[in-house]
């Protein structure tokens, strides 16, 4: 159709001339024969007219049909140059033209499908990212980082001091994009407990003649790497190496201090008997770290197996008082087990079940005055879950002691690993043998008043649980 157009146009552009001609023909013979030039112009005007017309319609008419044309092509509402009627140079510039954009909107959808996927990439990385231009203004911040510092969703062409609020970052992204020297420090927000490694390194692009070192655009990168959790746990270490080394000491001293006495003579006079029973209580209690340490580390251990079954916490628990009775017996404390339920079942593994059982009972007798009462309780929270309570009214724990009880070695006071015996170890390997199990520990307290210790264990076998019992 559009082709028929064309041709029914070229035809009429033909018959334009050729009545331009007649017309030039006709004026000049009226004048030749009448001798009236005005007469003569008249009528050549009259029918050059319709060449005028053809004139504009054939070189201006197209114009429409182009600007259309480039209109959609903007757009991206076209995908094939259209021919159109008009002059050859004019189709062939508009071509040209259509071949140019038609580049240039493919080099726009690669570069905003490569930011996308940049995005996506930054996106997807669980550090912080950002990254500044050379002014020192932001141009990308990724989720991660948003979430750490509680930024705003839309931070762009801002620099980083406007919503970071911290002047080291600010100086370290300007002195990497002048020199690109890689820098590092650390960082910690206002009202926030997490530190973060931030380490900054320039780069330079050439977008323009990278050969002549034209077009070049620099910035820089910022990179936010939490180490909350590593300094938790290298205090944790540093105070683990210190409180072993302490609770080795002790004792270690103390035999070395009566052998010596016992060489020099006294092991042949009366007093040799008791500074033999000393070393003795001294290498048990060495023995016992030890035991309690090699624990931790069998159930921290990538190859700790538990045997898993369906156990009666009442059964149970009459087998594990069964062992410390004595020991209550000694204080006048009585173990009240009104609140234990007599068919609630859980699934543990006994023997570990009986040393969390055994550490918790031995601590509520330990820190409780003579004559007092230790109260057991079992509940079921739901089909899931059965909760464990141990209740003494002993010297308590100040609330700022709490969230630290669970941790090796910790004690609430220093001086209470004299007057009351034992490696510190106990609770700690409590919260790991509950936490293999799929349960929960913790502790409620008041100083002065007692203490109260809750522990949960599953009813039954969870969906993918007891990953260490495999």
């Amino acid at each position: 159709m559009k082709n028929n157009k064309y041709l029914v146009r070229k035809v009429f552009c033909l018959l334009m001339l050729l009545l331009m001609f007649a017309g030039a023909v006709q004026g000049y013979l009226f004048y030749y024969s009448q001798k009236s030039l005005g007469t003569a112009l008249f009528l050549s005007l009259l029918l050059a007219s319709p060449v005028a017309f053809l004139f504009v319609w054939y070189f201006f008419f197209p114009l429409n049909e182009i600007l259309a044309t480039i209109k959609n092509l903007i757009t991206n509402q076209l995908d094939k140059w259209p021919k159109f009627f008009g002059p050859q140079e004019l189709r062939r510039q508009m071509r040209e033209l259509f071949h140019i954009i038609s580049e240039q909107r493919k080099q726009a959808a690669e570069l905003n499908k490569e930011k996308r996927y940049l995005e996506a990439v930054l996106n997807g990385i669980g550090e912080g990212v950002l990254v500044a231009d050379e002014q020192g203004r932001l141009l990308m911040i990724n989720q991660a980082l948003r979430q750490l510092l509680s930024l705003p969703a839309n931070a762009r062409a801002q620099i980083p001091l406007e919503i970071v609020r911290h002047v080291g970052l600010e100086e370290a992204i300007k002195k990497t994009v002048q020199d690109g020297q890689k820098r590092s420090f650390e960082f910690t927000p206002p009202l926030s407990q997490r530190t973060f490694r931030v380490n900054v390194v320039g780069f330079s692009l050439s977008l323009i003649g990278e050969q002549e070192g034209r077009g070049q655009v620099k910035g820089a990168i910022a990179t936010f790497h939490d180490i909350s959790r590593l300094q938790e746990l290298e205090r944790i270490r540093q105070d683990f190496v210190a409180n072993v080394s302490h609770e080795l000491r002790t004792p270690l001293a103390t035999i070395k201090g009566y052998v010596e006495t016992l060489l020099e003579g006294a092991l042949r006079e009366n007093v040799a008997e008791q500074f033999i029973q000393v070393i003795k209580k001294h290498t048990d209690r060495l023995i016992k770290i030890v035991e309690d340490l090699l624990t931790l580390s069998r159930i921290e251990s990538k190859e700790f197996q538990m045997q898993v079954e369906r156990i009666n916490l009442a059964d149970l628990i009459e087998e594990v008082l069964g062992l410390i009775r004595a020991v209550a017996d000694k204080k006048r404390i009585s173990l009240n087990t009104q609140d234990i339920h007599p068919a609630l079942w859980v699934f543990a593994d006994s023997h570990y079940l009986e040393l969390v059982f055994l550490n918790l009972l031995d601590n509520a007798i330990k820190y409780s005055p003579e004559g007092s009462t230790v109260k057991i309780k079992t509940l079921a929270l739901d089909e899931e879950y059965a909760q464990i309570t141990i209740q003494d009214t002993g010297i308590g724990i100040p609330r700022e002691d709490l969230p630290r009880i669970f941790e090796r070695f910790y004690r609430v006071e220093k001086g209470r690993s004299k007057e009351y015996e034992g490696t510190g170890l106990g609770l700690s390997i409590v919260k790991h043998i509950i936490q293999a199990l799929q349960g929960k520990v913790w502790a409620e307290s008041e100083l002065g008043k007692g203490s109260t210790f809750h522990f949960i264990l599953p009813r039954k076998p969870l969906a993918d649980s007891y990953s260490n019992a495999r």
